[in-house]
């Protein structure tokens, strides 16, 4: 399955767009399980994804979703103890979780350092994998399930997940899940997804908003035709959407132009 071209959306600012992609994600999730009995979206941590997730509990809208028939994955994890609050489940937690009727069972947060793995991070990144594998069916063609929505957070050096420029993580092209040592940015232990399971999904979402840090420079290289050893966001696109959900100042620095606006 080749590449799709990406689709970008612009909005007014950061507020606006996590709530315009907070109503776009429930639209998708009611969708996808009226069509097939339930959804399956992959999280992403920091500012932007914990925005939308924070505008999604506050959206009337979503009561739309039965939450008991949605299984939700992360993109990547810090591999710290389980209630740390650096760890993108404990803030996902408290942006949202905790606040719907979610089946338990369906939320399968990556292993944490003081669960069985121990310090032992390509363990737990294999446990991971191992439960994505599970939870795929033969029509997902694959050890991973097909995602309906995979949201991904773009760094300012094009990282997504916790693939990062140069790092080995971001060239793996077998396995579904690795585990990331000495990471750029702190902590440097973490688990993350590898792009061919990020590909794996219907739609990928890639989230980019705030001026405080240059997402413009980092937008513009990745929409730009950089390769994904340089630039990783570069290389994540989903099966049958590649969106790129935008606010004015991380599209400051795209040629006008340059990609067709998606619709809503």
């Amino acid at each position: 399955m080749g590449m799709t071209t990406p689709q970008v959306v612009v909005h007014r600012d950061k507020e606006l767009m996590a709530q315009a992609a907070a109503a776009r994600l429930i639209t998708k999730i009611v969708d996808a399980q009226a069509a097939r009995g339930s959804a399956s979206v992959v999280l992403t941590g920091g500012r932007n994804g914990n925005g939308l997730l924070a505008a999604l509990a506050a959206a009337p809208a979503r009561d739309a979703i039965d939450w008991s028939r949605i299984d939700l994955w992360w993109g990547d994890e810090r591999y710290v103890p389980a209630d740390d609050p650096e760890r993108n489940h404990v803030q996902a937690r408290e942006a949202l979780l905790d606040a719907v009727p979610l089946d338990p069972a369906r939320v399968h947060a990556m292993p944490a350092s003081d669960g069985p793995h121990g310090a032992d991070v390509d363990s737990a990144a294999a446990a991971y994998a191992a439960e994505l594998a599970r939870a795929a069916t033969p029509e997902d063609h694959g050890p991973v399930p097909q995602f309906d929505v995979l949201m991904l957070g773009v760094g300012p050096d094009t990282h997504v997940a916790s693939l990062f420029p140069e790092h080995p993580a971001a060239r793996e092209t077998e396995r579904t899940v690795v585990g990331v040592h000495g990471a750029p940015k702190p902590p440097p232990t973490r688990v993350s997804l590898t792009l061919p399971a990020i590909r794996a999904a219907r739609e990928v979402w890639l989230l980019a908003a705030g001026e405080d840090e240059d997402k413009a420079g980092a937008v513009a290289i990745a929409l730009g035709g950089a390769g994904g050893v340089q630039a990783p966001a570069a290389e994540a696109y989903g099966r049958s959407r590649t969106l790129w959900l935008l606010d004015r100042a991380a599209a400051a620095k795209l040629p006008s132009g340059l990609y067709p606006p998606a619709s809503a």
